[in-house]
C-alpha cells in the first residue's frame, strides 16, 4: 500500500485541492501561537481508522495540546463538540471526541483550520496523509509536489 503525505499547508492551499476522500488516512492541523519558538500549539486531527486509547481505537476528531492554559481547554473542546458533537475523553494531553462527525473533505479541513486561526488566535499548519493514490491522482488532485514528504517502504 503506497502513502503520500503533505505537509507545511495553508488552509487557503486547501481550497485548491479536489482528491479522492476515501484516500485520506489521517490529517492534522497543528496552530500555533506566536512566538514559535516558546511552543505553544493545539493540534487537531483524525485517524480513519481512530486512535488508540488505550487498548481501543477511537473514532472521531481528536486535539493535543503543548504549553496552553488549562483554562483554555474546555473552549476548545467545546468549539470542536459544536461542531462535530462527540463524547469526550481525555487521556494525558490529547483530548478525544469519540464517535463525532468525521470530516475528510478539502474544504471542510481548510475551513476548520481557518476557524481555529481565528477562534484562537493561532496559525494553522495542515499535513495529510494518503493511501494508494498514484502520481498522476496527487497531481490531478492539485497537491502540490513541493509539500510531498517522502515516507519510506516497509
Amino acid at each position: 500500500m503506497a502513502r503520500s503525505r503533505y505537509w507545511k499547508i495553508t488552509p487557503e492551499e486547501m481550497d485548491a485541492f479536489h482528491y479522492d476522500e476515501s484516500k485520506l488516512l489521517n490529517w492534522e492541523i497543528k496552530c500555533i501561537r506566536e512566538p514559535e519558538d516558546e511552543a505553544h500549539f493545539i493540534g487537531v486531527f483524525m485517524y480513519r481508522h481512530g486512535t488508540a486509547y488505550d487498548y481501543e481505537s477511537v473514532k472521531g476528531i481528536c486535539y493535543f495540546h503543548n504549553n496552553i492554559d488549562r483554562k483554555e481547554l474546555p473552549s476548545i473542546t467545546s468549539f470542536l463538540q459544536g461542531k462535530y458533537n462527540g463524547k469526550e475523553m481525555e487521556k494525558g494531553e490529547r483530548v478525544f471526541l469519540k464517535d463525532s462527525k468525521e470530516i475528510f473533505s478539502p474544504k471542510d479541513i481548510g475551513d476548520l483550520a481557518k476557524e481555529m486561526e481565528t477562534k484562537f488566535n493561532t496559525k494553522a499548519i495542515i499535513s495529510l496523509e494518503f493511501e494508494d493514490l498514484t502520481q498522476e491522482q496527487l497531481k490531478d488532485a492539485g497537491l502540490p509536489e513541493a509539500k510531498l514528504l517522502p515516507i519510506p517502504g516497509k
